[in-house]
């Protein structure tokens, strides 16, 4: 066993990517891969981890952490109104329904009434990291499932709260009125801080951080950390701690750009945490205890998705919004070994319901995940089944991006002119900006606007680029622009796009790159000039008309939003 931490992780990462060509050979997800590398440094097979063990759990710790803190910024205060009713009664729904049928099923299969509770409890939770990871990377969070699902999931994180509170308030005899009322009384606290930091505290201060992304970066990086260890020490988990940072900031206006600079760090860190829970999965007495985790695992991928399938049925949810909420949810989260390990100590259960309870997670997850990633083939498979019960008569829009006909990246200097040529023509249109004053202005102008850089290939990907059909660039560097028209042209191969040069030094790349044509301000102006002379009378009038143009441009440009040259 290799005890320096550098080449721990080194030749961990080097059996995750190999692992990973296997999976991505055959079109598995990468998820798989991780787990599986995990099983392989684990204690089952090369034992690497145990001298850094510390390390690494901290590590894992940080993706969490980052994971749901991603998932916070996308649920902003006006979105977590609009999903709340519906995912507060589809949560404890669905947690009454699985804990009960599945104590049942437990007690069936000869377990004392105690095991039997708390291994159904501990079923009956879904892991918020896995759901939240499988749907970043299906681009399906923002679908109305995805929203559904993940605001279920944050019921079920309180329920979690709740469920740990009383089973350590029993177990250590102290009052359970007392944990309740501090409980409700926390909450009121958290709602409270969340209404009071996402509309007066963080606005005052997030321009001025967002002029440089360097700091933009490090600051959401201090925010996420900083209200996570304030909420842990009020008594919440770090997992709602990480939720509520990323709620704070989910509804400013710089919100694409934190997230597409959070994204690589928490990807690292969450790759490591999957690793761990590798690590973890201990199966000695497997050949004892098989069949039952089998028969657990049938019940939650089948079980516990057709009563999620019908709780939003009820909700009247069509049937493929249904479905898919459903099946996202079959498998069982990292909380309940937690719930297990602590009831073990308290002396509820004395057997193998950890071992148990570790086939199951390892048997649904990986399926799963399979399902998750293929979802909307399985559905189309069953539409024939759904058919034979009649016509749905529910009906839900998605929430789809607004799609614009023109964007402008770059609004100071050339693109005020270039947009109030677009207005005027009334053509919908969306400007790009790394001014944090100027995005506001937009904003206030009703111009949508968003805020980021554009040489971001995350931050790009969140943008609606495909169906524009023209897209203007005034930006001066070469880099950011051939990322941007290369990005373009991945996934828009129609749209006209006109870039910016102030020298020919880069012009054939960027046409290369995907440009039909590149302005050059000095040709432009040269041409302006050749055109005033050959047009125009050679007077003093003439040229005093010229000013006068150029006042009154100059006096638009200002109420446009922008400040100096």
């Amino acid at each position: 066993m290799v005890d320096n931490i550098f080449f721990q992780i080194s030749i961990l990462l080097g059996i995750t990517v190999s692992i990973a060509f296997i999976m991505r050979l055959l079109r598995q997800p990468l998820l798989i891969a991780y787990l599986v590398a995990g099983i392989v440094a684990g204690p089952m097979f090369l034992n690497m981890l145990e001298s850094g063990g510390q390390a690494f759990d901290a590590f894992a710790e940080f993706g969490v952490v980052l994971l749901l803190f991603v998932v916070g910024l996308s649920l902003h205060i006006e979105h977590i109104r609009k999903i709340g009713r519906v995912a507060l009664i589809a949560g404890i729904a669905q947690v009454i329904f699985t804990a009960s049928i599945g104590s049942i099923l437990l007690r069936f299969l000869q377990f004392e009434w105690k095991a039997a509770i708390f291994i159904a409890i501990a079923l009956t939770f879904s892991s918020t990291i896995i759901i939240v990871k499988l749907l970043s990377d299906k681009k399906d969070a923002e679908t109305v499932y995805g929203r559904y699902v993940m605001g279920l999931m944050i019921v079920q994180d309180i329920i979690a709260i709740v469920v740990m509170m009383v089973v350590t308030s029993l177990g250590s005899g102290g009052s359970l009125m007392v944990s309740f009322g501090s409980l409700i009384a926390k909450l009121f606290i958290l709602v409270g801080f969340v209404i009071v930091m996402a509309r007066f505290i963080v606005p005052i201060f997030l321009g001025s951080v967002a002029r440089s992304g360097e700091f933009l970066f490090i600051f959401t990086i201090a925010w996420c950390f900083g209200i996570a260890s304030l909420l842990y020490w009020l008594g919440f988990s770090l997992e709602i701690g990480a939720i509520v940072a990323g709620i704070t900031l989910g509804s400013s206006a710089f919100q694409s750009e934190i997230i597409s600079r959070i994204k690589p760090l928490r990807d690292f860190f969450i790759v490591i945490f999957f690793i761990i829970l590798g690590t973890e999965i201990s199966l000695t007495h497997v050949s004892e205890i098989f069949g039952i985790g089998m028969i657990l695992s049938v019940f939650i991928l089948f079980g516990n998705s057709f009563i999620l399938y019908r709780i939003f049925r009820l909700l009247k949810f069509t049937r493929r919004n249904s479905f898919l909420a459903g099946v996202t949810a079959a498998q069982v989260s990292e909380f309940g070994f937690v719930l297990l390990v602590v009831a073990q100590k308290m002396g509820y259960i004395y057997g193998l319901e950890l071992e148990i309870f570790t086939i199951v997670a390892l048997t649904t997850i990986v399926i799963s995940s399979y399902v998750i990633t293929y979802n909307e083939q399985i559905y189309r498979a069953l539409v024939p089944v759904f058919d034979m019960c009649g016509k749905d008569t529910y009906n839900q829009k998605e929430d789809h991006q607004e799609k614009y006909h023109a964007w402008v990246f770059g609004y100071h200097r050339i693109g005020w002119k270039v947009c109030e040529a677009l207005r005027k023509k009334n053509i919908s249109f969306a400007v790009v900006d790394y001014n944090p004053e100027t995005i506001m202005k937009l904003k206030h102008r009703g111009i949508p606007a968003y805020f980021g850089d554009a040489a971001d290939v995350e931050f790009l990907d969140s943008l609606p680029l495909s169906g524009a059909q023209m897209i203007i660039s005034t930006i001066p560097e070469f880099d950011d622009q051939k990322t941007l028209f290369q990005n373009i042209r991945r996934h828009n191969k129609k749209a006209i796009i006109i870039g910016n040069l102030f020298h020919n030094t880069y012009l054939d790349d960027l046409y290369e790159a995907g440009a039909n044509y590149i302005m050059m301000p000095h040709l432009l102006g040269g041409q302006w000039v050749s055109e005033v002379i050959t047009d125009k009378t050679w007077s003093f009038k003439t040229f005093e008309l010229l000013r006068k143009e150029q006042r009154e441009e100059m006096k638009l440009r200002f109420s446009s939003g922008v400040h100096t040259l």
